[in-house]
């Protein structure tokens, strides 16, 4: 059984922890004190998000064996740029430090899994915080898939009472959507995901997003064309300006994975993601060594803080199984690359699920 960190500060400490992260004048002394608590906070989500992911796991494999399940413990660059985007936003409140996702074969096995959670789960204390459809409701960026946000409750051990988790779950189509955005954004160094960066691609992704909605039977990204060959002749226009599939194809066929990927009983995987050298050194962790894996962590994050690299602390059943669920940390876009095949060229092959 592994040991989990708990939480040694009040809401009010990691409150003004959050806060010191976004002062520019705060002292060095400030900003590592302030780092110590963040990590604590951070890292104290991992039993309740392991409550979740373990119960997501049993749900979504119920539906399809094949079905893909990860955790996550959101990045140090993320929180600071949600709480530099939502002013009044306090580091306690996000509700996606811990997250786990449920990636499924298609719509209807998305629509199976978010109806047990919602209908069928009588006994269960956790309280459901908030509800996001975004596959019936797309974001204006394009981003579909369903966020269910969770506030956790225990009868035993109410340490961790209230900590939110957000659970993801998405088809395998909209994932790779995600991922080619998050992979492209790495790159130019813009947010994508969140509607910032450069036009052209950002329209390049809405409107793939609205052709994948289109095959997958569900509503469009408001305010994009209806017309599916007018939809499909803009994306090949941009698709060619942008030169996407090049890019793309540099990104996967460039990347070098570092690390001991043999290591047997890894539970925990520390990705750490160089842009400008496009490597991605890979370090494994046993289900026992959470603590050292959390330190590792903040660590890294604390030297990489803003230089042109990204660092994640994730849970996966293997290297196969994460690379599936974090492609965007490989640079592999290839599920992407062949939707937008299929997308402009009809006759070309169909994007085949879970081969």
């Amino acid at each position: 059984m592994p040991k989990y960190p708990t939480p040694e500060y009040s809401r009010f400490e990691v409150n003004k922890a959050g806060a010191t992260l976004l002062n520019t004048d705060a002292s060095q002394i400030e900003k590592d004190l302030a780092l110590v608590i963040i990590n604590n906070w951070r890292s104290s989500h991992n039993f309740p998000l392991n409550t979740f992911q373990m119960r997501l796991r049993k749900l979504a494999k119920k539906i399809n064996a094949n079905s893909l399940i990860a955790q996550r413990i959101k990045r140090l660059p993320s929180i600071k740029f949600k709480l530099e985007r939502f002013p009044d936003m306090k580091m306690a409140q996000i509700q996606d430090i811990g997250g786990c996702r449920a990636i499924m074969s298609n719509v209807s096995e998305v629509d199976n899994l978010v109806n047990i959670y919602k209908h069928e789960s009588r006994g269960i204390k956790h309280k459901i915080a908030k509800e996001q459809d975004y596959i019936l409701y797309p974001k204006p960026s394009g981003y579909r898939g369903i966020h269910l946000v969770y506030k956790y409750r225990s009868d035993k051990i109410n340490l961790y009472d209230d900590m939110k988790i957000e659970i993801q779950i998405r088809t395998l189509m909209q994932h790779a959507w995600a991922t080619a955005v998050e992979t492209v954004g790495t790159f130019i160094r813009q947010s994508l995901k969140s509607s910032q960066g450069e036009e052209d691609w950002l329209q390049f992704f809405i409107l793939m997003s609205s052709a994948m909605a289109v095959k997958e039977g569900k509503p469009i990204v408001p305010g994009t064309s209806e017309d599916i060959i007018e939809l499909t002749r803009e994306i090949s226009r941009l698709s060619n300006k942008l030169d996407v599939e090049g890019h793309l194809t540099t990104f996967r066929d460039s990347v070098e994975v570092l690390g001991d990927l043999n290591i047997k009983n890894a539970h925990y995987y520390l990705l750490d993601l160089n842009a400008s050298t496009r490597q991605v050194t890979i370090k494994q962790y046993s289900q026992t060594q959470l603590e050292l894996a959390s330190q590792d962590y903040i660590t890294l994050e604390k030297r990489i803080l803003d230089a042109n690299r990204d660092a994640v602390l994730v849970s996966a059943d293997s290297i196969e199984a994460l690379k599936l669920a974090f492609p965007n940390y490989y640079l592999d876009t290839e599920l992407f690359l062949r939707e937008l095949r299929t997308i402009t060229n009809p006759t070309s092959t169909q994007l085949s699920f879970f081969m």
